[in-house]
């Protein structure tokens, strides 16, 4: 897991168990609370990309990776 304290590591375990609808609605909420113009607009392009992933998943245009595929192709990087 990334380098966050236990109560982070605790919250991120908490939001991993959530639907894949339920974690982009909270992440947009997240985004959206750190306030100002730009956190708006960075919230609502954020909000726009996972529009864009989710349709293109239910498409079969895309396929989800196991998360520790991903983690794993992320600590690679």
């Amino acid at each position: 897991m990334f380098d966050m304290n236990a109560r982070l590591n605790h919250l991120f375990d908490e939001a991993l168990a959530l639907a894949p609808d339920e974690r982009s609605a909270l992440m947009v909420a997240l985004l959206d609370s750190l306030g100002g113009e730009d956190a708006a607009a960075v919230g609502k392009t954020w909000a726009d990309e996972i529009r864009q992933r989710k349709a293109a998943l239910r498409s079969g245009a895309a396929q989800a990776v196991p998360w520790a595929e991903a983690r794993a192709r992320l600590s690679a990087l």
